[in-house]
């Protein structure tokens, strides 16, 4: 049963304006332009799949080599084929560029910016700010905006409207403001961001109502709910859900280690029970830019709220000792074929934050890169998603798979990619150290598993 306050997607909006009615019937005809700033994981999949359902759609992202890639109908992003992108330049509804004027043009414009912490873990909001002070710059009677940047509930309320009814204009009346989190999962086959159902939430009720409409459009699925806070909220709790349950997973890790008790038999046994299991996996660490950071943003929300989150604040502290765990893995190893991790050779498999994509932000595969080379490792590293790294500095090359781990006195298995020949991989590599069950198959005493 669907909780009361969700709204029909395709109701009327309660006492309706003249920029309401344009811009209700411009969605509805897909003759509204839209742009969308920020042309990353989240945005470049957002803006094809919204110029793919008829609209006019241009992107708009600083960086150059993403606005040069787009209009020459080539792709950056895995989830998108560059033979989308052609056919919807040909098409003239996708094109990108570094202009922001064009906002001027456009009926609705979604923001999907980056939203990192500082070191000293709260939010910086400075991207969606930038973004918002140029949309204010091009606002307009008719608009739609749109949030999709993950932050701690109360941003579009009280940061992002205030600036925008600057302007004079009034919101829910002559522009239209909603939050609607980012739910993408990179390198997912299943789910993607035309069949992951697309929460929104609007600072009124006639927000709520185009918001909706205007995602109904491109989405198979849309779930209103009631409030900005409420949609902002959502996102926090599920990736919250799952740093927690992967803290607990990697805790269960430390202590089956320490009992020498093989925790993912264990997991797999449990995950035999029908109901009240749900089965999360250790690993190397957390990556990617939402589950290691979004929990965070909550926890600063909720210290503001005088409140105390305890659990996020364990969960973030475990999950981000497990590269040590891992090195102290390595290490142990070593020593007991009588090897110093110093002057080691030492081959990692995989630095992307997860499998089969490209992405290394906060991927823990750079914090045991960090923490071999201060202890003298001679490091190599091999990833067919990710040609180079930095490290400390220094650019590190993606080398073949073989023979590199058969020239190691050490393999770690940080990211599982599928690309992989774990067959070859287990009977050439002389120890392996494995963060991820992948050589599970392989039971062999070369083979270490956390």
């Amino acid at each position: 049963m669907k909780p009361s306050f969700l709204a029909q997607t395709d109701t009327a909006p309660p006492t309706p304006s003249a920029s309401s009615g344009t811009l209700e019937e411009k969605i509805r005809s897909r003759r509204a332009k839209t742009a969308v700033v920020g042309l990353g994981y989240v945005g470049l999949p957002l803006l094809t799949e919204f110029a793919r359902c008829g609209f006019t759609a241009v992107g708009i992202d600083l960086d150059p080599q993403k606005v040069a890639a787009i209009e020459a109908g080539s792709s950056y992003i895995p989830d998108v084929p560059s033979e989308t992108i052609l056919e919807l330049r040909k098409a003239n509804r996708l094109r990108a560029t570094s202009d922001f004027r064009v906002l001027a043009e456009v009926d609705t414009v979604n923001i999907c910016v980056p939203t990192p912490l500082r070191k000293s873990k709260d939010p910086d909001l400075s991207y969606i700010m930038a973004a918002v002070d140029q949309i204010a710059n091009h606002l307009h009677a008719g608009m739609l905006i749109v949030l999709e940047s993950t932050t701690y509930p109360g941003t579009t309320e009280e940061l992002v409207l205030p600036r925008l009814e600057e302007t004079g204009l009034t919101v829910g009346q002559d522009f239209f403001l909603c939050f609607s989190p980012e739910r993408v999962d990179p390198g997912n086959p299943h789910f993607n961001t035309h069949n992951i159902p697309k929460v929104v939430g609007g600072m009124t009720a006639a927000c709520t109502h185009h918001g909706s409409l205007f995602y109904q459009q491109a989405m198979e699925k849309v779930v209103p709910v009631s409030s900005t806070k409420v949609a902002e909220m959502v996102k926090l709790l599920e990736n919250t859900f799952r740093s927690i349950n992967i803290g607990l997973a990697n805790e269960m890790a430390l202590l089956c280690d320490r009992m020498k008790i093989d925790v993912w038999e264990v997991i797999e046994t449990a995950a035999t029970k029908p109901f009240g299991f749900m089965p999360f996996h250790p690993g190397p660490g957390l990556g990617g830019h939402c589950i290691p950071v979004d929990p965070f943003y909550l926890s600063w929300k909720a210290k503001m709220a005088g409140v105390e989150a305890r659990f996020i604040e364990l969960a973030g502290q475990v999950n981000s000792a497990m590269p040590q765990f891992v090195v102290h893995k390595i290490q142990a190893a070593l020593n007991h074929q009588a090897k110093p991790i110093k002057n080691s050779r030492i081959h990692v498999l995989g630095v992307a934050y997860k499998k089969d994509v490209s992405d290394v932000r906060e991927s823990p595969a750079l914090d045991v890169l960090a923490l071999l080379h201060r202890l003298e490792a001679k490091l190599t590293y091999s990833d067919p998603h990710v040609p180079q790294v930095m490290l400390d500095g220094l650019a590190m090359e993606s080398q073949p798979v073989l023979p590199s781990c058969a020239e190691a006195d050490c393999v770690v298995l940080v990211t599982d990619h599928s690309a992989f020949d774990y067959a070859s991989i287990a009977e050439q590599s002389a120890l392996i150290i494995d963060t991820r069950n992948a050589f599970r198959e392989y039971r062999r005493e070369k083979i270490i598993r956390l």
